[in-house]
Parts: structure tokens; C-alpha cells; sequence
């Protein structure tokens, strides 16, 4: 028969183990709501910009801005 003093840490690795899980489960359960709520954040913005008109237009002309300055940078840089 185990003595008192095993039986005592037996209960508390249980519930340490117990405890181990729950807490893992809290966090996998938060994760993944703030990660949908990332997603449908996302997804509402995405639709917004893709209705403006003004926000496409700008948007080409800072991506084209952007590919020019790194084209002239790659043209200029010194070879060697």
C-alpha cells in the first residue's frame, strides 16, 4: 500500500497535469477567436478598398512609385 505522503504527490502532479491542460485549451480557444476575428477584420476591409475607386488608383501609383525607385536603385548601384 503507498504511504500517505506518494499518494499526496500523486494527487498533486494530477492536478497540476489537469490544470497544464486546461490552460492549453484556454489559449488554443483565444487564439483562435482573436485569429477569426483577424480574418473577418481582414476580409471587411479588403471589400471596402476594393470598392474605392480613389484607393485602387492610389494604390497604383505608390506601387509604381515603389518598383521605379527600386529599379533606378538596382540601375545605379555599383557593380563588382
Amino acid at each position: 500500500m503507498p504511504a500517505p505522503h506518494d499518494l499526496a504527490l500523486f494527487t498533486r502532479a494530477a492536478l497540476v497535469l489537469a490544470q497544464s491542460l486546461q490552460l492549453g485549451a484556454i489559449q488554443i480557444a483565444v487564439s483562435g477567436a482573436v485569429n477569426c476575428a483577424l480574418v473577418l477584420g481582414a476580409a471587411r476591409i479588403t471589400a471596402f478598398l476594393s470598392r474605392s475607386e480613389g484607393w485602387l488608383r492610389a494604390q497604383r501609383y505608390v506601387m509604381g512609385s515603389v518598383l521605379a525607385a527600386l529599379a533606378l536603385r538596382i540601375a545605379l548601384a555599383e557593380r563588382k
